[in-house]
């Protein structure tokens, strides 16, 4: 983040340090299943995979739990919003009953991995909550309530909440949870380690080819070969499917301030007005005071490169102090989100080829819940063993362009416009020169366009303004001093290396 902020980054990568690294691996080796990706989608995978005598190795590009996982609100709830009565109009009963139950099984099974390995990660059962200031809103939550009844979870219609402002109405489920996601997830790569399964960070995969074996190639040249592989990289950096048009990035904010325990909610809760407004509060500090809580505040959520970031983190911290006075902000941080143009995740076989290749992906703002059900699919998978929601998530289901075709569409247009639009040599713009510290653009130099940055020292540097994914046209965000690919969501650091796929390659450095 911005250190003008004066806030702290993301707390639960403060509050759970990662230790010493895990090296990458010395040198080539051979597995019976290659994990990419150390988030909640990939280590539940490997863990579960682990857990029946697969010998398996988690390939992570950065550090355990350190990315999306690292930066999530931490709620872990089958209540997605306003997702059933989506789902009963364009998947069926049948298919919003599916949903319900895997989600749920989610839920359940990470509950018993928490008392099975004794995990101390501030587990809380609460209820969710997905409600609306505005009256016009109340229909849209009654028809989210019925069909998430008819789907199997306790549903109610509520008109009241503890939240001190009124609603005019939300949907409420109980025997949710909320936890340190990764508190949870560095335990279970523990114990992965100890049942016989292999980490490597640091270590980011650049080529798959698919074969018996499938071969992994790493970034440093090392080559894995596995006989099944999953990607798991939230993002997937091998797309053999073209899943990135069924694939739109949204980033979201957080900002988080200590508040005090008896005013702080214990529920969980969600609106899309607004931009939507998630809270929830979670124990604070190492002494866990029973006086104190953390209020965490989600929302504004926006397209990579294409906001003011900044002046969207002051709406979001305006409006939680404004419905919790007395807040006292302590940290604040992003994360970012792949809607899938169906809204139901993409979890099985790459693609419709694919004998030894799975993906995990689409999770779209709930990948908590996702990645542990992914995790548990995918094995089942693997086993030969048939799940009754194989198929609502198979990433080569047909029809869900048909289904959502409006929002597909809208998603291509988008990409179109940058892929078109943004190589369009600009009207005006600033000098290299005029670049404040701290500031980045885009600009024409030498008769290349290049995204060029001024540090806080004042030197200039500058890189190739292409994404090294597809070429689309990055765009800065000073908030973050990141530059962000608009298209698919790739984001880079200011020297041009990688903060966030799907790109696997660096952007390239320029003179100017």
């Amino acid at each position: 983040m911005n250190a003008d902020a004066g806030l702290r980054g993301p707390y639960w990568l403060e509050t759970a340090p990662p230790g010493t690294p895990a090296p990458p691996p010395a040198g080539d080796l051979s597995v019976d299943v290659a994990v990419v990706g150390g988030g909640m989608a990939g280590l539940s995978t490997a863990w579960e995979l682990v857990r029946e005598g697969r010998e398996v190795a988690v390939l992570e590009a950065g550090r355990l739990a350190a990315g999306v996982t690292g930066r999530t609100t931490a709620k872990l709830t089958a209540l997605h919003t306003l997702v059933y009565d989506r789902l009963r109009r364009t998947r069926g009963a049948e298919g919003a009953r599916l949903y319900a139950r895997s989600q749920t099984d989610a839920i359940r099974h990470a509950a018993e991995i928490v008392a099975e390995l004794g995990v101390d990660c501030d587990w809380e059962e609460a209820a969710a909550f997905t409600y609306a200031e505005d009256a016009a809103g109340v229909d849209e939550l009654r028809s989210e309530a019925a069909a998430a009844r008819e789907a199997g979870l306790a549903a109610s219609f509520v008109t009241g909440t503890e939240l001190p402002f009124p609603v005019a109405g939300a949907v409420r489920v109980p025997r949710q949870a909320q936890f340190h996601p990764r508190k949870y997830l560095l335990a279970l790569a523990d114990d992965l380690r100890r049942r016989g399964g292999t980490v490597y960070e640091e270590t980011r995969v650049v080529a798959l080819t698919e074969g018996e074996p499938c071969v992994l190639t790493t970034d440093a040249g090392v080559k894995v070969r596995a006989n099944d592989v999953v990607v798991a990289t939230h993002y997937p950096v091998f797309d053999r499917a073209l899943l990135f048009t069924r694939l739109s990035p949204r980033r979201e904010l957080v900002v988080a301030g200590t508040i005090d325990a008896s005013r702080a909610p214990r529920d969980m809760y969600i609106t899309p007005e607004s931009n939507t407004r998630s809270v929830r509060s979670a124990p604070y500090g190492d002494g866990r005071s029973d006086d104190v809580r953390l209020l965490i505040v989600t929302g504004e959520h926006f397209t990579p490169g294409t906001a003011d970031v900044d002046k969207r983190f002051a709406r979001l911290a305006e409006w939680a102090d404004d419905r919790f006075r007395g807040l006292t902000l302590t940290h604040r941080w992003a994360t970012q989100d792949n809607d899938s143009t169906d809204s139901v995740p993409l979890v099985g076989p790459l693609h419709p080829g694919s004998r030894h290749t799975y993906v995990a992906t689409g999770f779209g703002g709930w990948g908590l819940s996702g990645g542990i059900m992914a995790g548990r699919l995918l094995t089942d998978l693997m086993a030969g063993r048939e799940v009754a929601w194989a198929g609502l998530y198979d990433p080569r289901r047909l029809g869900s362009v048909v289904r959502e075709g409006v929002s597909f569409l809208k998603h291509q247009t988008q990409v179109a416009r940058h892929f078109v639009g943004d190589r369009l040599p600009p009207l005006s713009g600033p000098a290299p020169e005029d670049l404040a510290p701290g500031d980045g653009a885009v600009l024409r130099v030498g008769g290349h366009r290049c995204a060029v940055h001024r540090d806080a020292d004042g030197r200039l540097r500058a890189v190739s303004a292409n994404c090294t994914h597809l070429g689309c046209v990055v765009a800065f965000n000073h908030a973050e001093q990141a530059w962000e690919c608009p298209c698919h969501g790739s984001r880079f650091a200011p020297d041009g290396s990688i903060l966030q796929g799907p790109a696997v390659r660096p952007l390239e450095q320029r003179d100017i």
